[in-house]
């Protein structure tokens, strides 16, 4: 089929989609079942919040070392191998996890699951911006996100009916249940053709042997750091927040819902950035307009005071909202770089920002010291939020980009 007259809604979006859907539901399983499950491990309030922060921590860098090893494996041996292994490994990660005992085994399965899980979305949102025309990428890859991120509202909603260790069976379940689907679905014709070419593939060296290259690079991961600065620390730990001695929250805060009403806006917040960028023809203005919803929403979160549950739950469905800009992020990642190294590329940043969450909550624990709990976060927040910023400024347009090149290749955008 003529890629200009191809669907959006194919078999490539929608199978990349449900594999995110898949990959999402596991990555914040932790966050939604946390207290639940290192409870029933028979931790106190206090080893809850500290050993929560070591295994998101974990997990994160599995993630971060899983974004390596599974983007130089997409540019090496192709974008589905990518798929198919990623999510075997972090299947039988979360069938693991349902059977541990202690905080270290936690730690462990969440390490290895992680290493699995930085192969989904990379390779899928590679696979589907090579398979669409430049005119509709966009599209594609904020539906593979509006869809995906919809798996947090599904392990919330299971959480509630069943036990925790069964919520892991349930994602090991689907997982295998996904591989089903991926027969069907083609390698990208972009890295047929490049494998035929003397060229070097997926060298993730190569980002840091040329200075444009390498600052194209750390600009991609900056752009992100917003999202996991609001899903690690201030959804995640939303229950903390709203303790008498911080924000003073009355009512009891889920932590699991609010991870839901975060990720049901995030979700919403996915699709629409993919239509304005759509609309503005620029992923750029699309990213600072939802950069500003971040940071309104942030202030609220900071200011709620003696608020309420429901103004808990709000503020962090307003900041799931803004991290819709997790979809043309990672767009602009796979755009930035040539075929023979793209899914080397859209494989590690999205990570490298997961992978940031244990810098960004060391960099807390440490403003904790001569601050308190709120302070310390909202001084986080700003120097986040600044880095970002300043990388957007600097980072390129990519709206109209061909993606028919090879890194290295002089191209003028």
């Amino acid at each position: 089929m003529n890629k200009q007259h191809q669907s959006v809604l194919n078999l490539v979006v929608i199978v990349a989609a449900l594999g995110y859907f898949v990959d999402i539901y596991d990555l914040l399983l932790f966050g939604i079942i946390r207290i639940k499950s290192l409870t029933s491990l028979g931790l106190d309030a206090t080893q809850v919040r500290d050993s929560g922060e070591l295994i998101i921590s974990i997990q994160m860098a599995g993630l971060l070392i899983g974004g390596i090893i599974w983007g130089i494996m997409g540019d090496k041996k192709g974008r589905l191998s990518v798929l198919f292994g990623s999510i075997i490994l972090y299947s039988i990660a979360n069938i693991a996890n349902g059977f541990v005992q202690t905080v270290n085994q936690y730690a462990l399965v969440r390490f290895i699951a992680g290493i699995g899980l930085a192969g989904e979305l990379g390779a899928g949102i590679t696979l589907v911006s090579e398979s669409l025309p430049k005119e509709k990428r966009g599209l594609g890859t904020s539906l593979v996100s509006g869809i995906g991120i919809l798996g947090a509202v599904v392990a919330f909603f299971i959480s509630k009916y069943f036990d925790w260790r069964v919520c892991y069976f349930i994602g090991g379940g689907l997982g295998f249940l996904l591989l089903l689907l991926r027969v069907s679905v083609f390698e990208s014709g972009m890295f047929e053709e490049v494998k035929e070419k003397k060229v070097s593939r997926g060298n993730f060296f190569m980002f840091f042997n040329n200075a444009h290259r390498f600052k194209r690079y750390l600009i991609c991961i900056f752009i992100g750091l917003p999202t996991w600065y609001v899903i690690g620390l201030l959804i995640t730990f939303s229950k903390e927040f709203a303790r008498p001695e911080n924000l003073n929250v009355s009512g009891t805060v889920d932590p699991g819902a609010a991870i839901m009403y975060c990720y049901i806006a995030t979700s919403a917040g996915g699709i629409l950035i993919g239509l304005i960028s759509q609309w503005l023809k620029s992923r750029k203005k699309a990213l600072y307009i939802f950069y500003a919803i971040i940071a309104i929403f942030m202030v609220l979160f900071f200011t709620q005071t003696n608020g309420t549950a429901t103004q808990m739950y709000i503020n962090c469905a307003g900041l799931g909202f803004g991290c819709g800009i997790w979809a043309i992020f990672i767009t602009m990642g796979a755009e930035q770089f040539g075929t023979n190294l793209r899914a080397t590329a859209a494989t590690t940043i999205p990570n490298m920002v997961r992978g940031s969450l244990p810098l960004i909550l060391i960099l807390f624990k440490t403003l904790r010291e001569p601050f308190n709990y709120v302070t310390a976060a909202w001084i986080t927040g700003i120097i986040i939020m600044v880095i970002t910023v300043v990388a957007a400024i600097l980072s390129e347009e990519t709206f109209h980009k061909d993606l028919n090149y090879l890194e290295g290749d002089v191209i003028l955008t």
